[in-house]
């Protein structure tokens, strides 16, 4: 069975990898055959990703992702897959069009959610320079340059904190105990836990620190940075692509948010909600919690994907693992190539304009799924070099 990581986010939005030829290059290394790109509002990467593919026998999948506000489960204090913010939902589209097109509205909203995340980013950044002036340390950030050294574009939280620490680290000229210094007087006095070498762990430090909620440089999310979920998911079947809620599932200590910890009920709502496919961020779960609920909605006929997302400075294998870097059961791994099978095929028919396993409604004949499982498999073996 080929291997499958279906959700992974490159610098076009944030990602461990330096850029698109890194995480391909990486597949190819841990033999993961079908790839899916995922970045946050924009699908600015797909042709890069899709030729480095081509050149590497990998089987490319084409996601997007965004993020919502359900009003009614917001006003009931639900938390759905933000454990911080009720109503908060986030959403992926799975299959997109290749060559990507998005008519209007759609368009213009997809660019307006995207231009007010950036704004509320820059917004970060100037507060950001606020502090390090208040506590007299001799850095100013300059977004244009974080934009055009650091991003593709897409300008996100995790973008500062690179790059503060890579300017403290340049003001202290890799001076370890320096850069401790400078970063305890920036977050008023707290012991810096990690490591000068842990690059990853230093900047989770300073988003948790000086970005987050509490900290000098947080600017809460405009209303306007989040559409409506049906909006969003009018936007994902506009570019040609099936509506995908991520779960957060099980978190360290085996609980669930309101809306994910009743297995039989959240999957009831997804479906009134029009939602036929489903994913997991495999490495954040117990792999016996995992296969419960991925199983459970398998055999209801959700399509089930699992993904590594990628999207923190921590470098982490692209191969799939559970919680723990614990292996995933045959199980597991058959859902998984089984649902990249259904996308696979969703993607390449609704490429030449006909009708995908969803429509232009979003809605779907569950008891096509087999026919485009087989329709997949042919499709990515084929690709493969099979």
């Amino acid at each position: 069975m080929l291997k499958v990581n279906a959700h992974l986010h490159t610098p076009y939005s944030f990602s461990a990898f330096r850029d698109i030829d890194e995480a391909l290059d990486r597949a190819v290394a841990e033999e993961v055959k079908v790839v899916g790109i995922n970045d946050f509002y924009t699908a600015e990467g797909y042709q890069e990703w899709a030729e480095g593919c081509k050149k590497r026998q990998l089987y490319p999948l084409f996601g997007i992702e965004l993020i919502s506000l359900n009003e009614e489960d917001r006003k009931a204090g639900i938390r759905v897959n933000d454990p911080a913010n009720p109503g908060r939902t986030y959403l992926t589209g799975k299959g997109m069009f290749y060559p990507f097109r998005l008519a209007e509205p759609y368009a213009s909203r997809l660019a307006s959610v995207r231009s007010e995340s950036n704004r509320q980013v820059e917004a970060m950044c100037a507060k950001l320079n606020d502090h390090l002036r208040h506590k007299e340390v001799n850095i100013t950030l300059d977004v244009a340059q974080i934009k055009n050294e650091l991003t593709k574009g897409a300008l996100r939280e995790r973008h500062l904190a690179r790059a503060l620490r890579m300017a403290v680290y340049a003001l202290c000229e890799n001076d370890e105990s320096a850069v401790q210094s400078v970063l305890e007087k920036l977050f008023d006095g707290k012991e810096v836990k990690s490591s000068f070498g842990d690059i990853a762990g230093m900047e989770n430090e300073i988003r948790a620190n000086l970005l987050k909620a509490g900290g000098a440089a947080f600017v809460p999310e405009d209303p306007k940075a989040f559409l409506p979920m049906q909006e969003v998911c009018e936007i994902i079947l506009a570019g040609g692509g099936i509506p995908t809620y991520p779960f957060l599932a099980d978190d360290a200590k085996g609980g669930y948010t309101d809306f994910e910890n009743d297995l039989e009920r959240v999957a009831e709502q997804l479906t009134e909600r029009g939602i036929h496919s489903v994913e997991f961020i495999t490495p954040r779960n117990e792999v016996h919690l995992l296969e419960k609920y991925a199983a459970y909605l398998y055999d209801l006929g959700f399509v089930v994907t699992f993904g590594s997302e990628h999207n923190t400075p921590a470098m982490e294998p692209i191969e799939l693992f559970a919680r723990n870097r614990v292996p995933l059961t045959d199980r597991l791994k058959q859902i998984n190539y089984d649902g990249a099978c259904v996308i696979a095929a969703h993607q390449h028919v609704v490429a030449q304009g006909l009708e995908g396993y969803v429509d232009g409604n979003g809605k779907a004949d569950r008891s096509r799924r087999e026919e485009f499982m087989m329709w997949g498999d042919a499709l990515i073996k084929n690709g493969c070099g099979g």
